[in-house]
This record gives structure tokens, C-alpha cells and sequence, in this order.
């Protein structure tokens, strides 16, 4: 794996992805923007801002969002659940990743949503 944690500031201990075998298992990623570390208030942009990090790391490993095969989202307010589907159907094309959408207590930074994922590795 390349060091994708320059790329993408993580808070230690992990790292934003780990190889194992041909799958990558990508850590959760909070909606902030990933060039200048702002979380917006809006649902749909911090799900675009999670998706864009996760397709950053994939990339940055020689693939791309297609390799994408699972995803788990994690929302503060179960309300958002519509805005950030629409957001997810935009961003990834059929066929779409597995994934599963949970209500948790609370995010970093205020985040009300993350995502992780599962992607093939291509390199």
C-alpha cells in the first residue's frame, strides 16, 4: 500500500486502507472535504466528501470507484437516510455496491455521516 495517510489526514492509530490478500478494507471516512478539512452542515455534501475519500484511496491504490464492492453507512439521524441515498445512486453506477445504512449515537467531529468500505484490489 502506498502512504494514502498523506493523502488523507487520518487521526492515528489507522490507516485509511489495509490490503489483505486481493481485497482492501477502507476505514471510515467523515464527510469532510479532503483538501481543506472542512465538515459542511449540509447531509448531501458530507456524503459526497465521504464518497470522494473513499474513491481517493481506492484510486491512489490503481483502482477506481467501480472496485468498490461493499459499503457501510453510519448516520446520526436516521432522517437522512433519503438525501444521502440520493447522493450514493449518483455517485456509484450498477452494479451497486453491497452495503448496509446503521443509526449510531454520534460521529467525530459532529460528522453525521461515515462511511467504510470493502474494494477489490486491482495492483
Amino acid at each position: 500500500m502506498t502512504d494514502t495517510i498523506q493523502a488523507l489526514p487520518q487521526i492515528p492509530p489507522l490507516l485509511p486502507a489495509r490490503r489483505v490478500g486481493e481485497l482492501m478494507i477502507l476505514s471510515g471516512q467523515i464527510g469532510q472535504d479532503a483538501d481543506t478539512g472542512i465538515l459542511p452542515d449540509d447531509i448531501g455534501a458530507q456524503t459526497a466528501n465521504a464518497i470522494d475519500r473513499l474513491a481517493r484511496v481506492v484510486e491512489e491504490e490503481g483502482g477506481s470507484i467501480g472496485d468498490i464492492v461493499r459499503v457501510g453507512i453510519y448516520l446520526t439521524d436516521m432522517s437522512d437516510y433519503a438525501a444521502v441515498n440520493a447522493v450514493y445512486a449518483s455517485r456509484f453506477t450498477p452494479p451497486y455496491p453491497a452495503r448496509t445504512a446503521v443509526a449510531v449515537a454520534a460521529l467525530p467531529f459532529g460528522a453525521r455521516v461515515e462511511m467504510d468500505a470493502l474494494a477489490i484490489a486491482r495492483t
